[in-house]
């Protein structure tokens, strides 16, 4: 009788332990899965910033009637579609990841082109309204690339933890998946030509 009781408190014990083990390993993958959607949210806070900016810029430079239509046509076509774009935050993968940063790496040209644009127009770039949206598109570039650097840290520590063994096994039974990263352009390994 002692000796059925004794397996019995020995095989209760042991589960109690797996228990406590698969709850504290699945509450961290929960914990680093929420770390990311924070993170992403942090992104997309930066990348509106930017996408809010843009309609002022453009008012701004249409002030000057003989100003390049096609350039803030493009402009305006490029925000658009890169707002469009929305990617669920529980379920980031690396396809939407792609095609996001395709819409965002796009509407970055178009904004290229127009602020080279502009270099034909002294009296804009002298305009005080132009400068100070200028400035504050270029602490936005800068956020934005912040945020993507911390999204991309806090997506390989969250991929990182959940490829990891043991937590590998809770990790696929509870259907946690990889999340994307933000990567370089494609060619932007190569420096641009500079010629004079």
């Amino acid at each position: 009788m002692k000796k059925g009781l004794i397996w019995l408190i020995v095989i209760g014990g042991i589960i109690l332990i797996g228990y406590f083990w698969f709850k504290g390993v699945y509450n961290s993958m929960i914990t680093k899965e929420e770390g990311t959607s924070g993170q992403w949210a942090q992104v997309e806070t930066a990348y509106q910033r930017r996408a809010d900016l843009i309609p002022n810029l453009v008012n701004t430079v249409k002030g000057y009637a003989d100003f390049e239509q096609e350039t803030l046509t493009q402009v305006i076509e490029a925000r658009s579609k890169a707002t469009s774009v929305n990617i669920d935050a529980n379920n980031i993968n690396p396809q939407q990841l792609q095609q996001f940063q395709a819409a965002q790496d796009q509407l970055s040209s178009a904004l290229s082109r127009l602020l080279v644009t502009v270099e034909r127009y002294p009296e804009l770039k002298a305009n005080q309204n132009f400068l100070q949206l200028q400035s504050q598109l270029e602490g936005t570039e800068n956020r934005i690339s912040v945020e993507r650097r911390r999204f991309n840290e806090t997506v390989r520590d969250y991929n990182t933890y959940i490829k990891k063994f043991p937590q590998t096994i809770v990790a696929n039974m509870a259907g946690f998946e990889n999340k994307g990263y933000f990567q370089a352009t494609e060619g932007s390994e190569v420096a641009p030509k500079v010629e004079f």
